[in-house]
Order: C-alpha cells, then sequence, then structure tokens
C-alpha cells in the first residue's frame, strides 16, 4: 500500500546541499515538487523510513518534516502540480 507523504526541509549554512537531499527525496518514490522545500511523494515508506532516508542526506544542524496524509486540499497550485497527485493519491 502507498503512503501519501510530505517532505518539508529548511537547509541551514553552512553546506547547504539541496541536490543531495532532492535526490534522496526522489529515490522513495513517485514525487511532485509542491513548493521550494516541500515535496509530496507516493511511497511505500512509511513516514519514519522516508525521515531516516532523507536525513542521511542533512546536516545536524537542517530541519525536516515528514507527514503522512489521508487527505488534502488545495488551491492554486500549478497545474502540472495538482494534477499529478490527484493521480497518485492512494489512501
Amino acid at each position: 500500500m502507498a503512503n501519501n507523504l510530505f517532505i518539508s526541509y529548511d537547509l541551514m549554512a553552512p553546506g547547504q546541499h539541496y541536490d543531495r537531499v532532492t535526490e534522496a527525496i526522489k529515490a522513495l518514490g513517485d514525487w511532485a515538487k509542491v513548493h521550494y522545500s516541500l515535496f509530496y511523494v507516493s511511497t511505500s515508506y512509511t513516514s519514519q523510513q522516508a525521515a531516516e532516508h532523507v536525513w542521511k542526506s542533512m546536516d545536524a544542524n537542517d530541519k525536516l518534516c515528514v507527514i503522512d496524509a489521508a487527505n488534502a486540499h488545495w488551491f492554486n497550485l500549478p497545474n502540472d502540480v495538482s494534477q499529478y497527485m490527484q493521480n497518485h493519491w492512494r489512501r
């Protein structure tokens, strides 16, 4: 069963490794970039497993939040992101 995860992060100075973090997120499964530091991922990983996976690519002073969501509602997102989430949303 797929999990609907939202992954949010803040990379703090020094050592902001955006490419490394986004590649770790994308490796979890089907994904869409919702905002600059917020991703939606449809994955078989639990929120804890996903957080541990992404955290390995981050520095100790960075911030990470992974949320497993059953329902979501949004307004004014780019059409491609909105459509992608609708197509991949699983309960």
